[in-house]
């Protein structure tokens, strides 16, 4: 196995916003299980300085995040890709009203992205004040904290120079 640096992982959003808690929810998922050594898990509310800070200096940054799409379907999880310092693969946007974008772009001004950067956003059903998933949201929660351990051990297993 050869490492690529370190790997955050990190979940985006406010608990106390009902879906838009879903990174969270991945976060604390992933807490539960024996994730490999150089795994750094942590929580965001979506400022992009704080963002730039969690991810800074990884070989891979995972974020988890709530989206809204118009139209939406709850529960639906779009895979983005960092492409040339720009997040490409869905027609999605954030829950926050500054977020994901401006720290992809303030980041490549800084010269201060990951390596590489995968995004899953999850599009939510209720974003109003309160605790707790919708059933649509709470239903992806196993499976997206699969697909985030997966993205994980994929990197580590990558060959040497795929990065670099």
């Amino acid at each position: 196995m050869s490492t690529r640096g370190r790997i955050a992982v990190i979940g985006v959003g406010n608990d106390f916003r009902r879906d838009d808690g879903v990174g969270w929810s991945v976060v604390r998922r992933l807490s539960e299980r024996p994730l490999p050594s150089g795994t750094d898990l942590a929580v965001c509310d979506g400022d992009p300085g704080r963002l730039i800070g969690l991810w800074e200096g990884a070989g891979l940054a995972v974020v988890v995040d709530a989206a809204h799409a118009h139209p939406g379907t709850p529960g639906r999880v779009h895979r983005l890709e960092l492409d040339g310092g720009q997040v490409t693969g869905a027609s999605s946007t954030s829950s926050h009203g500054l977020g994901l974008g401006e720290a992809v772009q303030l980041a490549d001004a800084l010269g201060l992205l990951p390596q590489r950067l995968v995004v899953y956003a999850v599009e939510g059903a209720e974003t109003s004040l309160g605790t707790g998933l919708s059933p649509a949201v709470a239903a992806v929660v196993d499976a997206l904290a699969d697909a985030v351990e997966r993205e994980v051990v994929r990197h580590l297993d990558m060959p040497a120079g795929r990065f670099t």
